[in-house]
């Protein structure tokens, strides 16, 4: 048995309606909301205590505070299951105190005995915690494992996400049963008005459209209507034509984060950032949705096994049904070989050093059942997420070419640094003239820009030198990124000054070098030992990579702060039983 308590710092609820919200199955209060949110539809919480009651038999204890009051509420109850009604056995005030010993100003706690499996890997609490910790930076997140293993996901954003703005609904989304509710509850005195007041992109002008097509007279008063009206009603909607929704419904995750979630994942050194894809706002059946999408490649992920998905809806990862998800079908049905990946038959899930991230963001996510483990494979989603997979597949595609590319440039830049110098030595010898300038020559062949990075420790100091040569026809702009160690970035001596400069220790400079010249970089580093030191990452931008060697382009991570997870070891060991 597990006990387990959930504790948020949000607005509360007020104490008429802590009964209701847990202690009654299909309490909601978004059923007509048309925005992208988690919502309280009345099935998840009050779904677990009705778990937890027949499972230990135990209560649920629930303390709530709201902001304007000076006393929490706590309140013991159970779900009478036979009237779907709560049933409360005891109740207290009381002043609640945080961790810190001040009184909490807002939030609530729900407590509740449950009979489980506690399981690791990747469809644990864990897991699930840090997938929303990554596309909801906003929020701190304390979890403490039944072995007494505290972890905190620090918080990475001081500003909130932008709220969503509800709207009406949109009639081509609207079912029949809902339609006859707020044709009882409108205050609409007219049935064209009630059309054009309660639902977006109607006007008055499609309002009596639509009237017209159903056959109905405009000035019907909506609550005269019989089923059958209303379904004659709603069939004229399919036939008229009108706009789609509005989508400031919506909140997406952003670049930002898609490649922050890819990082955390990714672990390590990563080779290659797709930019994340955000596909234009889509509708299907009346309901508006978003698609995005973000590809990260080689590094130190695996060659021989399937890529790994990361599937989010409404910013919520989705852990379990992978194969009856439309994420997953949309890249199942995908030929990745075109881009880069190996898949055998040109369908199923690709293999390769890789990872993707989905998010489907939507007012109304279609999930395969109530657990809301998968999205249903809705044509309309499936097609734009594999329109958005695909213009990610043709980033990879480029990047990859140009990586060959820029192999055989390699390949025959060290042939010329190797047999030149051996062929001019040996000529100036041979007819007792000074060796040559090799540069134009080299210029001539290769037409590419050289950076060499190298490292001398001595005493205390270690000294950082990158030369970047120009072997093209012409003067060439780029800027040149490194990293060193955060202690010691305000002590270092750079020559010349970087145009940038951070507190984590990385620095960036903007060059400009003629053809045929060499432009230096020194940084010297104090108190810093060799093996503190022993390699440094050099970095370019601004220019085309296949005419550089010696450097990498800039990561699509760079500046991005990995995920915090802090772990603590807590004295008294596992909180199950």
């Amino acid at each position: 048995m597990y006990r387990i308590s959930v504790e948020d710092n949000g607005p509360g609820i007020v104490r008429r309606k802590i009964p209701e919200v847990f202690g009654r199955l299909l309490y909601g209060s978004r059923f007509h909301a048309v925005r992208q949110s988690r919502g309280q539809q009345g099935i998840g919480i009050s779904g677990v205590v009705m778990y937890a009651q027949l499972t230990t038999a135990k209560p649920a204890i629930i303390i709530s505070k709201v902001e304007h009051e000076d006393v929490a509420h706590e309140i013991t109850l159970f779900l009478d299951v036979k009237r779907n009604r709560p049933e409360v056995v005891k109740e207290e005030v009381l002043i609640w105190k945080g961790e810190d010993g001040s009184p909490k100003k807002h939030g609530t706690r729900v407590t509740v005995d449950v009979k489980g499996r506690y399981i690791k890997g990747k469809q644990s609490v864990y897991e699930y915690l840090k997938g929303t910790a990554i596309v909801n930076p906003h929020a701190r997140i304390t979890f403490t494992d039944p072995e007494g293993n505290k972890m905190v996901f620090e918080r990475m954003a001081t500003t909130m996400p932008r709220p969503t703005v509800e709207i009406k609904p949109h009639p081509h989304g609207i079912e029949l049963g809902t339609f006859l509710s707020m044709l009882k509850e409108t205050r609409a005195r007219h049935l064209y008005t009630f059309l054009a007041t309660e639902f977006s992109s109607v006007s008055t002008m499609k309002a009596k459209e639509v009237c017209a097509k159903a056959g109905m007279d405009p000035m019907l008063k909506p609550g005269m209507l019989s089923r059958n009206d209303a379904a004659k009603i709603m069939k004229a909607f399919a036939e008229v034509r009108l706009r789609p929704p509005d989508t400031n419904c919506l909140s997406p995750i952003g670049e930002e984060l898609i490649r922050k979630g890819l990082k955390h994942v990714l672990g390590g050194k990563a080779e290659y950032y797709t930019t994340p894809i955000t596909r234009p706002p889509k509708v299907y059946s009346g309901n508006p949705f978003q698609v995005e999408v973000g590809i990260v490649y080689g590094g130190d992920l695996p060659k021989d096994r399937p890529v790994e998905i990361l599937r989010f809806a409404n910013k919520v990862p989705l852990l379990y049904q992978a194969g009856a998800c439309a994420i997953t079908k949309a890249i199942s049905s995908v030929d990745w070989r075109r881009y880069g990946l190996d898949q055998r038959g040109g369908e199923g899930i690709p293999y390769g050093p890789a990872i993707i991230l989905v998010h489907v963001a939507s007012t109304k996510i279609p999930y395969t059942s109530e657990a809301k483990e998968a999205i249903a494979p809705v044509p309309e989603i499936v097609d734009e997420i594999v329109l958005a997979l695909q213009k990610a597949g043709r980033m990879l595609k480029t990047h990859l070419s140009k990586k060959k590319k820029r192999g055989k440039v390699r390949e025959k830049f060290e042939l010329v640094q190797e047999i030149l110098p051996e062929i001019a030595g040996k000529s100036a010898k041979i007819l007792n003239r000074p060796v040559p300038n090799l540069v134009p020559v080299i210029t001539k062949i290769m037409n590419v820009v050289w950076i060499k990075s190298s490292i001398s420790c001595d005493g205390g100091v270690c000294k950082l030198t990158i030369n970047t040569v120009n072997y093209t026809g012409g003067e060439k702009e780029l800027n040149l990124y490194t990293r060193i160690p955060r202690e010691v970035i305000g002590s270092a001596r750079f020559a010349p000054e970087p145009d940038e400069k951070h507190s984590d220790g990385r620095i960036g400079w903007r060059l400009r070098v003629k053809s045929g010249e060499m432009h230096r970089v020194e940084v010297e580093m104090y108190g810093v030992e060799s093996d503190e030191i022993s390699s440094v990452e050099v970095y370019f931008d601004g220019i085309n990579p296949v005419h550089v060697i010696g450097a990498e382009p800039l990561p699509g991570d760079w500046g991005i702060e990995s995920l915090r997870v802090k772990k603590v070891r807590l004295e008294g060991g596992a909180h199950g039983e």
